[in-house]
């Protein structure tokens, strides 16, 4: 009888343990827009508050020197958010304004936060806002500048050369031929199939949510975080887009042979005072992957990390690419520190099922052609 009482007590009390966590469980995926989460992360208003708050505790304090790690390099080693709002080029509406006055930029920043914080039903997407993952959530800043690129001075990137032009326009061409499903945008996207992120080398920050109010599209993607992990002699830049890693050397040693070509390219870097320069080459071109903006394997990307304030990183950066653009030009954007750890960057399930797709569409284009699609007749 008493062991009896004793396992209706363990049978009630494991119950009691399994409902509690069972409700945990709920409540830990209860959707957005209750008080289980923080404020910002649920009301677009609060979250531009909290912005405006974070970008008049952020300028550029004088003089600023950052500490040093042992072994006595700078010190901008930690956790770092590259999401903006700014895009990469200046809008038709903005032609001859670089800077925003700071009221200006408030406002410019009000308006883009309530822009994508509406989302329309009839949309298919990923459901980021539900998990905290829009833009507007993080501790996204406003920004004075226009756009990201200051170089021309006009905001907008070079003129392409004949050979690029020529080079976009048989990709366009060759596109609009094949069956939809098999299309550069699927199978050629090595971000989509889940292989390297960003889609290839590239600078850290590209440029915020396409304009409503423009036609200026943009290079943001979900990712928008990296690490920055400082060893003596080493740099190594961690983006948490499918744990891309850039190892840096610092001492001073060569570029890798021109034969030696890679997704992410070969990055030297070194100390101009405070600030880390990194110099990146040997891009490859393979097909179906392409490198930053279209540009081929001869781009050069120059960066530089200047910590200005023990917040914030001023990043710059120098694209170069003869066989792209007539001239080089160059972007900054000020990216803030964030508390740890980076997020998991996880491939959804259907990102591996989109490639059976694709192989399905392209038997049936061997077999048949695009006319042997679904639904046509053979």
């Amino acid at each position: 009888m008493r062991t009896r009482r004793v396992s209706v007590v363990l049978v009630m009390v494991t119950l009691v343990t399994v409902v509690a966590w069972w409700s945990s469980g709920l409540l830990a995926q209860t959707p957005s827009g209750t008080k289980t989460f923080d404020p910002t992360v649920v009301d677009p208003q609060a979250a531009i508050a909290a912005a405006v708050a974070a970008f008049k505790q952020a300028q550029a304090v004088q003089n600023f020197t950052p500490s040093k790690t042992p072994w006595g390099d700078p010190d901008i080693s930690g956790y770092y958010l590259d999401a903006t709002y700014t895009p990469l080029q200046r809008p038709d509406r903005l032609k001859n304004k670089a800077f925003f006055t700071e009221e200006e930029a408030l406002a410019e920043l009000t308006r883009v936060i309530i822009a994508d914080a509406k989302v329309d039903p009839k949309d298919v997407h990923y459901d980021w806002k539900e998990y905290g993952m829009d833009g507007w959530q993080s501790p996204i800043r406003p920004s004075l500048r226009t756009s990201l690129i200051v170089d021309p001075e006009d905001g907008r990137l070079p003129p392409l050369t004949p050979e690029a032009q020529k080079r976009r326009a048989d990709r366009a061409a060759a596109a609009r031929v094949r069956d939809p499903q098999v299309g550069v945008r699927t199978l050629p996207s090595f971000y989509t199939r889940c292989i390297m992120g960003n889609a290839g080398g590239g600078p850290l920050v590209r440029g915020g949510n396409p304009d409503p109010v423009s036609t200026v599209g943009s290079e943001a993607g979900v990712t928008a975080e990296f690490q920055i992990v400082q060893s003596p002699g080493y740099a190594m830049i961690l983006t948490e887009s499918n744990y891309d890693a850039r190892i840096i050397p610092l001492d001073g040693r060569p570029h890798a042979p021109q034969t030696v070509r890679t997704w992410l390219g070969d990055s030297r870097g070194h100390w101009e005072r405070n600030t880390l320069v990194v110099e990146t080459t040997n891009f490859n071109d393979k097909s179906p992957g392409t490198n930053y903006q279209g540009s081929t394997d001869a781009l050069k990307m120059t960066e530089r990390f200047t910590l200005i304030n023990p917040t914030t990183i001023k990043y710059e950066y120098t694209i170069e690419d003869p066989h792209t653009w007539t001239r080089p030009w160059s972007a900054e954007a000020l990216v803030p520190r964030i508390p740890p750890p980076l997020f998991e960057f996880a491939c959804h399930e259907q990102n591996y099922g989109l490639m059976n797709v694709v192989m399905g569409a392209q038997v049936r284009e061997k077999e048949g052609g695009p006319a042997a699609a679904p639904g046509a007749e053979r």
